[in-house]
């Protein structure tokens, strides 16, 4: 209620200065009702449908009614609306089905927790035995009902609310519900968690997949290292193999022997007609067929025995299947031939991942349905253990493995097996091929939600024109009377116009940069070293100043103060959407955000906290901390710290830098998993951090997740009232579709790219030509982009970016999916080549810019710092997550940032106060030797010893944004990275 009704304020005065303002309570009234009963069918939390309230009424120029008018209104219509949907959802199920689903609150696993309990468990690590618990855990929640049905016509969002509010209660608080809603409540639970374990099977099953592969690739690794032992031990069997049918040898005088016994009968019968009769035969003979008969079998068995010495020398060598895997082994090392080794790592899945293919729905997401049709002609297969499968479909016709590599082709077919397909190598080709194209999204799992068809989650192109022209003109792709004829064809000029401007102005201005030198030969960059000159001493002596005066404080202190300044503390509530029953929630909630946020451990810091307990604590974390309240919070800390004053030092809200830094956790989850970037087990903390020092937005993602496809999730779910509109990263912070989207978005990519001398630039066209810079973009007449291309698909490109604008579709789904495995998508092959022209141009303005690129590395080193920063504050549990669920890890991360958000801000307060006591003194402040000082300050704050709460009954003075300092010369000219840097 507490941002409703700070809201209305807001709006009131906002009415209250419009000229001809309408007194009708009546209509105010409807139009607020209205909204609400429509909005009530998706949202569920009651400030969310007052402010929608607020807005309609405020946009129809209207007297607002007052608060408890809106609130009463809310309430009603909200229970009526919940009411109406729990009694549905009861409608549609069965009596088995409800009976099924109510079972769950009272039935107890072998540990005494209920079945209600195994719902919420997050899936653990990609283990073989994980892998088959989670096939079994499928076939488990499916048979409680097909939930689709139960959930017909519900929107995803209340669903998601339902779930999760029957997620933060235990069975004991759910009976106290009444019987329809507690059903209707674990229904939706049960849906999510159906969706959930289709998800984390298609996880599990694209990191086993993966970790296979991995394997094979370090097999072949230490093939080649002990190849020289293989090939001399291939050589002494071949030596023996020899030396056993070579002259002299067992097996060559087996054969002469069985030559000689038979020449005898052959010279006998010489000059028969083909089909002699018998007669003539036993006349020629002399009348002694059975004893030449007897002669040639015998015969035969010598000749056997002479290839039996041969069997019996390979079989001394491990056998035939052994020498062949030798052979394999030896050949994979001469050509990188990993593929061939990996069937060997995948025995133990096999049968698992056939009954996932089973259990699961596939669907292309494309026409190209190949890697679909072979999985089905494998599980056709799948009983046979020969060597061979046919190569033949249903149909009669080949199998169409064109969507294989080179590699896997030669592995699969055998040139002495035609029509045949070798059985192990194809199917481990098969789930090869199954993993990318889930990881890239042109296979798709029915009933999933991370995994889903992303393409069907798009509005429809019908939708999307209503409000383009509103779109474009917000994101800055064109200005207000554009609108109307921004089209494909001007959506391409106005690319074209780009690329060649940028091109124009490096190559025109190139003679006159010292920091640049391009090789004429190889057209590889390399730009000069800048040095900075360092902290002027005003402002280090400013600085010294500064820490010798900050009061030392303590963490509960910082949080309790920001709390009765700023009222973060009220975002928090029970799930659902009521008011607080607790007795204290101002200090329960201070203290449960302190623990949390320092990762000190629920039950561990009571010991150290007088007054409460591990288990109040715990329920207050689970039961009125989500996600979503969490990032309310953290924008109202963001919102108070950009008012002031002193923020306008560090910059003024238009840049964000985004960056991740390792986490610890424990193994047992989805989430964690190996990074090859940090060389360690764990998950990534991911900030987003504006240029103001304070943390916008937070994720905690895996390890194994290209970092860029969260850079503008962040952007987009970041509520505070700071929006910038420059992104800068590193180098795990850009890709080609990312510099596409983030343009489509009115999102300005900036990253600092470290291999960057290796990238790419791109021409206008191919007969374009530069004078100075034509070297950098390769060939003449190569690496032109596809203009054509973009301009075919201006309608997906549009669909794509307003959707998820619209929050249709997340930014960070979509570019999982929209990654250069895919080979099938058309909408990537559109977003790569606007990301060519985006990333050209941004990498020749980092070229021809030096303060530009001063500027990006003081923001990437800005993130780092703050990484350290939170790190310092999150000291418990030596910095190891200790949950494995990947929401509570994610809660986590955010009472972290919550935290280090409230530090930033007390600290800025404690510094501006100081500063006034310098003017006070006499000191000339300089706003430069100012933007010196960061808020990162950790010698006057005390982390340890007994936490004492009396400082939560103390209510501060009202604090003073005000500084009488003119910082407008900061934003007058370009801030060097001196500043930034040394700030950091």
């Amino acid at each position: 209620m507490y941002r409703a009704a700070k809201t209305m304020k807001n709006h009131r005065g906002l009415v209250r200065q419009r000229v001809g303002v309408a007194y009708d309570q009546g209509r105010a009234r409807r139009i607020a009702e209205e909204s609400i009963r429509k909005e009530a069918a998706s949202k569920n939390r009651p400030a969310d449908l007052i402010n929608i309230a607020l807005e309609k009424v405020v946009e129809a120029g209207l007297e607002l009614p007052a608060f408890s008018t809106f609130d009463a209104m809310a309430s009603t219509v909200r229970k009526e609306v919940n009411a109406s949907i729990c009694a549905g959802i009861h409608e549609r199920m069965s009596a088995p089905e409800r009976a099924g689903v109510l079972r769950l609150l009272e039935e107890r696993e072998s540990d005494g927790t209920t079945l209600f309990n195994r719902l919420k468990k997050p899936a653990q690590g990609p283990t073989w035995s994980h892998f088959k618990n989670l096939a079994k855990r499928l076939e488990w929640v499916d048979g409680l009902g097909d939930t689709g049905v139960w959930m017909d016509g519900i929107a995803a969002g209340k669903i998601t609310d339902f779930a999760g509010e029957a997620d933060a209660a235990d069975v004991a608080e759910l009976r106290d519900y009444q019987p329809v809603k507690r059903l209707a409540l674990v229904a939706c639970l049960v849906h999510k968690a159906r969706m959930r374990v289709r998800d984390d099977l298609a996880a599990m099953f694209c990191k086993r997949v993966a970790l296979k592969i991995e394997k094979a690739k370090v097999e072949l690794e230490e093939i080649r290292l002990a190849e020289r032992e293989i090939v001399e031990t291939l050589i002494g069997n071949y030596r023996t193999v020899l030396k056993s049918i070579d002259e002299g040898g067992p097996a060559q005088e087996a054969l002469e022997k069985a030559a000689a016994m038979t020449a005898g009968v052959l010279q006998a019968l010489e000059g028969l007609d083909e089909e002699p009769s018998v007669d003539e035969v036993a006349a020629r003979l002399e009348g002694r067929v059975s004893p030449a008969v007897l002669a040639l079998a015998r015969a035969q068995v010598v000749q056997a025995g002479g290839f039996g010495v041969v069997t019996k020398a390979v079989e001394g060598f491990g056998g035939f299947a052994g020498q062949y895997e030798q052979i394999e082994k030896v050949s994979a090392h001469h050509g990188n031939f990993w593929e061939v080794l990996l069937y060997g790592q995948i025995g133990r899945d096999r049968a698992v991942m056939f009954d996932l293919a089973e259990k699961l729905e596939f669907t292309a997401t494309s026409e190209d349905g190949r890697v679909l049709d072979a999985l089905a002609h494998a599980q056709r297969h799948q009983a046979a253990r020969g060597e061979y499968i046919s190569a033949l479909g249903e149909d009669g016709r080949a199998v169409d493995i064109s969507f294989a590599t080179q590699n896997w082709q030669k592995a699969v077919l055998d040139k002495t097996r035609p029509g045949q397909f070798v059985r192990k190598h194809f199917e481990a080709m098969v789930f090869t091929a199954l993993a990318e194209e889930l990881r890239t999204g042109d296979v798709a799992v029915v009933g999933s939600e991370e995994y889903a068809d992303w393409s069907e989650q798009l509005l429809d192109w019908e939708a999307v024109q209503e409000t383009l022209g509103s779109y474009l003109v917000e994101v800055g792709l064109c200005e207000e009377g554009e609108a109307a004829e921004f089209d494909a064809a001007f959506f391409r000029r106005q690319l074209e116009d780009k690329l060649r401007g940028a091109a124009a102005a490096a190559d025109a201005g190139y003679p006159d940069n010292e920091g640049l030198v391009i090789d004429p030969e190889t057209g590889i960059p390399s730009l000069k070293a800048f040095r900075a000159d360092g902290q002027r001493p005003s402002a280090k002596r400013l600085e010294e100043e500064i820490k010798a005066r900050m009061p030392e404080r303590s963490l509960m202190g910082i949080l309790a103060r920001t709390a009765y300044w700023v009222e973060w503390w009220r975002r928090f509530g029970p799930a659902s959407g009521n008011e607080p029953k607790l007795a204290d929630p101002f200090g329960r909630y201070v203290i449960t955000t302190f623990v949390t946020g320092t990762n000190m451990g629920l039950y561990e810091a009571a010991r150290h906290i007088p007054g409460v307990s591990g288990h109040e604590l715990a329920y207050t974390a689970n039961r009125h901390f989500s996600l979503v309240l969490l990032n309310e919070a953290i924008a109202d800390l963001v919102n108070a710290h950009a008012r002031l004053d002193i923020s306008q030092a560090w910059g003024d809200g238009t840049a964000v830098a985004a960056d991740g830094t390792h986490m610890d956790t424990y193994l047992d989850n989805l989430l964690a998993e190996t990074s090859v970037r940090y060389g360690k087990p764990g998950g990534i903390a991911y900030h987003h951090v504006s240029d103001t020092y304070i943390a916008l937005f937070t994720h905690f993602i895996p390890c194994g997740v290209w970092e860029a496809v969260y850079i503008i999730e962040g952007l987009l779910k970041n509520t505070s009232e700071v929006k910038p509109t420059t992104v800068h990263a590193d180098t795990q912070g850009q890709s080609q579709p990312v510099f596409a989207l983030a343009h489509l978005l009115g999102f300005d990519l900036m990253p600092r790219i470290r291999n960057w001398k290796g990238m790419t630039f791109y021409r206008p066209s191919k007969t374009t030509e530069y004078v100075h810079i034509d070297a950098l973009f390769g060939e003449a007449g190569k690496n032109a982009i596809d203009f054509d291309l973009i301009e075919s698909q201006f309608r997906h490109l549009m669909r794509v970016a307003v959707s998820v604008r619209e929050g249709a579709i997340s930014s960070s789904a979509l570019l999982k999916r929209l990654r250069s495995g895919s080979k099938k998508n058309a909408t990537y092959a559109a977003f790569r080549e606007v990301g060519r022209v985006i990333r050209t141009v941004q990498l020749l303005r980092y070229l021809s810019d030096a303060p530009l690129r001063r500027r990006v590395t003081a923001a990437t080193n800005k993130v780092e710092s703050f990484n350290r920063f939170s790190q310092w504050i999150g000291f418990g549990n030596r910095g190891v997550i200790a949950d494995n669920d990947p929401v509570e890890q994610e809660k986590a991360m955010k009472f972290n940032a919550l935290l280090t958000n409230a530090v930033i801000f007390h600290s800025a307060l404690d510094i501006a106060e100081i500063v006034r006591q310098l003017l006070e003194e006499g000191w000339e402040i300089d706003p430069e030797d100012l933007a010196h000082i960061s808020p990162y300050l950790t010698e006057h704050i005390n982390r340890f010893g007994e936490y004492s709460t009396h400082e939560l009954g103390i209510e501060p003075d009202a604090y003073d944004p005000k500084l009488d300092v003119d910082f407008a010369p900061l934003r007058e000219q370009d801030l060097t990275s001196t500043g930034f840097t040394e700030a950091a």
